[in-house]
């Protein structure tokens, strides 16, 4: 929900509370049930919005991503990604909310004894900007690889997240030393 829409529910709560007949138990119930929805709902509202960490400008935002990639931090890749976020992979497969990214980045960031690709370095080569839109040609090194693996990211960030990412990375393309 969004927040003025979500401020209206809540104001609106607060007056029917307020002016509720507390001698009519029927009613008691329904205030009680409209309470809780709107502690609940505002418990998951904050609680989601505390794990994201703005950057100050789309680059900052590509740059974080780049770093926290290379670290391989669960926890700082997901603080980009709103829930609206989405990651447009080759093949046509989209990875749409953070659900979805938790365990994509989750599989990612494991060793490559767990089956992830915790190890590999990328190394922007060529950057371009077009309004909130990062492109970036990469390499990807790791001592894992045969030889480095090349592609290239379109970021699409508002608001010092990260909404959208479409990305040419393919792991199956990677070549591994034997």
């Amino acid at each position: 929900m969004h927040k003025p829409m979500f401020l209206k529910v809540l104001l609106f709560a607060a007056v029917f509370l307020s002016t509720a007949n507390s001698t009519v138990s029927a009613f008691n119930g329904i205030n009680q049930l409209l309470f809780n929805i709107v502690v609940n709902k505002l418990t998951f509202i904050s609680e989601n919005e505390s794990i994201l960490k703005r950057q100050p400008t789309p680059v900052k935002v590509v740059d974080e991503h780049l770093r926290a990639l290379n670290a391989c931090s669960f926890d700082r890749l997901m603080a980009q990604y709103p829930n609206k976020a989405e990651v447009h992979l080759p093949d046509g497969v989209v990875i749409k909310g953070r659900t979805q990214l938790q365990t994509l980045v989750a599989d990612f960031v494991k060793s490559r004894e767990q089956g992830g690709l915790c190890g590999l370095t990328f190394t922007p080569e060529y950057v371009s900007q077009v309004d909130q839109t990062i492109n970036v040609q990469w390499r990807a090194e790791a001592p894992f690889l045969a030889e480095p693996y090349r592609g290239s990211d379109a970021y699409v960030t508002s608001n010092g997240l990260m909404y959208a990412q479409v990305t040419t990375f393919k792991a199956s393309d990677l070549k591994f030393k034997p």
